[in-house]
């Protein structure tokens, strides 16, 4: 039952910290509106496709995460 308890508590913080990141994104500058993201409209549908924001983030976050771990 610790071991359960343990993964909920780190489950609880992984959300906690996505749902700030959610939160903060659209205060970040220029995050979806770089030039390598892409966007359709054709009659009423428009279809977003944020290509060089989720590779620049990509890379953040492979950046920190191997900082994290290498201690």
């Amino acid at each position: 039952m610790n071991d359960l308890g343990k993964m909920l508590v780190a489950a609880g913080g992984a959300l906690l910290l996505v749902g700030l990141a959610l939160m903060l994104a659209p205060r970040i500058p220029l995050l979806g509106r770089l030039p390598g993201d892409m966007t359709f409209e054709r009659g009423g549908m428009k279809i977003y496709f944020p290509l060089a924001s989720s590779v620049l983030l990509s890379i953040l976050i492979t950046i920190l995460l191997n900082i994290w771990l290498r201690r």
